[in-house]
């Protein structure tokens, strides 16, 4: 921890000139906090990127690091998917990245980026998605309570079979994330930076009210019925609900 924003930058600074040095790439751009959301760089950060590489030159970034080894020894890596790796140099400086060739970015799906180094011949628009996740469906109010109702139902018979682990998902996970999409509906947005593809990112930041009322619809492993509850009553004091449902839920809890 305590790693300043300069630090991570002139880390990414590095890397791209190792990569230039080896001849094997032509960009390197960051991604997140370190992309075009430094702002936002703090002690806990670490280094999201995308290398572009040289044709043919993709499996050699993959599969020898010494374009990152060569700045620090890495402490530990490993190969989380087909395109990169996540890293951790010795002084503590994370990173996860992926390797492509530039033919493949049309079909990858990101968020805008920062270009750190590329060769001349490179368009600096490649930093900016030309593909974008699809959008959720709109859900209207009535259907998320009813999936939250549902969540609630399924995981507190979980639960009381003895699943304890999967009742927790259905109730603390599940259901939460449905309280988490209709309270944004409630409460208007602060200024803090959205993350589309993942909504619980900074949602303390972005809806204060809503994120105080979390903890106890999430009270714990073995609190399920307790937070079940707790989601019941944060639903039931905003939407209509169900009266079965509600009885049901109540019971299983009891």
């Amino acid at each position: 921890m305590g790693k300043t924003a300069q630090q991570l930058l002139e880390r990414l600074d590095q890397i791209g000139q190792s990569l230039a040095a080896s001849g094997k790439a032509r960009a390197l751009f960051g991604l997140g906090s370190v992309g075009v959301e430094t702002s936002r760089i703090d002690a806990y950060s670490d280094l999201d990127f995308f290398v572009i590489a040289q044709p043919g030159r993709k499996a050699e970034l993959i599969g020898d690091l010494d374009w990152l080894s060569a700045i620090r020894p890495l402490a530990f890596q490993f190969q989380n998917t087909v395109d990169g790796h996540k890293a951790m140099f010795d002084d503590g400086i994370f990173c996860e990245f992926a390797v492509f060739e530039l033919d493949e970015l049309p079909q990858i799906f990101y968020s805008p980026g920062r270009m750190v180094w590329a060769t001349p011949d490179i368009d600096p628009a490649i930093v900016n998605p030309t593909r974008l996740p699809e959008p959720e469906p709109q859900r209207d109010n009535a259907w998320l309570v009813a999936e939250a109702l549902g969540n609630l139902y399924v995981g507190l018979c979980r639960y009381r079979r003895g699943e304890k682990l999967s009742g927790f998902r259905f109730v603390q996970v599940d259901a939460v994330n449905r309280v988490m999409q209709l309270a944004a509906r409630l409460e208007a947005a602060t200024t803090a930076l959205r993350d589309i593809y993942a909504h619980e990112r900074r949602f303390e930041a972005r809806y204060p009210s809503a994120a105080a009322d979390l903890p106890p619809l999430m009270q714990g492993y073995d609190a399920t019925p307790a937070s079940a509850l707790a989601t019941l009553a944060w639903l039931e004091q905003r939407f209509d609900v169900n009266a079965l449902m509600s009885r049901t839920i109540k019971a299983l809890a009891a």
